[in-house]
């Protein structure tokens, strides 16, 4: 869905992200027009590498880039995952800006993680109940958060949380499904160019995103939305009615 800010500003965002999860706008050119959408949108959820607005600037870092747990503060590729998936509650939303486009690369890369669920409903049930089971997977290292790939959430809700680095582990009979649920990932990414004051929010309980590597500049901000959007976390599986959300 593609938002119209100056007519529907993040009334229309919220309600792209209500219906699919995502959103894409333009007519961002500022650092403060950002953050002005973000506070529109929701809470700003500070991260260890943003400054005192919640911004984090995504360009290249040298060697900083390519430490472990660092990689999506440089300009290097990023496989498909969630964001902050070794705390218990991730920040629901995450708006990324192009700041300024580079000569190369910079390709963002979006799954829905409702469209990977029903395809592994349909072609292969066993990986979708083995990637469901509670404490299947340590994300974030020995100090991060156990969990699984696909979460119960209130209201028969699921939730997803995904990454592909060494800050993963997954138990032996997950392990097994992991190429399988790979593949449906990859069968459902959605790749999209951004120019510079074009955007996009996603919902981080349903979306996976990654990147090409790239060689310009791209802000991006972590949000809880505000309770009055009633943007709902995660999907309803197919087949599943749920009452309100």
């Amino acid at each position: 869905m593609f938002v119209d800010l100056q007519q529907d500003w993040a009334a229309g965002v919220a309600a792209g992200l209500a219906n699919d999860g995502i959103a894409r706008f333009d007519q961002i050119t500022s650092r403060a027009q950002l953050v002005t959408l973000g506070a529109s949108l929701g809470q700003v959820v500070p991260h260890r590498d943003s400054d005192g607005d919640g911004i984090t600037t995504l360009e290249n870092r040298g060697g900083v880039g390519r430490r472990l747990g660092f990689e999506g503060f440089g300009s290097g590729a990023l496989q498909p995952h969630t964001d902050r998936s070794g705390v218990t509650d991730p920040p629901a939303l995450l708006l990324v800006v192009c700041g300024r486009r580079g000569d190369s690369g910079g390709d963002c890369i979006a799954i829905d993680g409702s469209s990977v669920y029903a395809d592994l409903a349909v072609n292969e049930p066993r990986a979708v109940e083995a990637f469901s089971q509670p404490r299947t997977a340590l994300f974030g290292g020995a100090a991060g958060y156990l969990g699984s790939v696909f979460e119960l959430a209130p209201g028969g809700r699921i939730r997803v949380r995904y990454r592909r680095d060494d800050l993963v582990k997954f138990s032996p009979d997950v392990t097994r499904w992991l190429p399988t649920l790979n593949e449906a990932i990859d069968r459902h990414a959605l790749r999209f160019p951004l120019d510079p004051a074009q955007g996009y929010v996603l919902h981080n309980h349903r979306w996976l995103h990654g990147r090409t590597a790239f060689t310009g500049v791209m802000h991006r901000l972590s949000l809880n939305p505000h309770p009055e959007f009633a943007i709902p976390s995660g999907f309803v599986p197919a087949d599943t009615v749920v009452v309100g959300r």
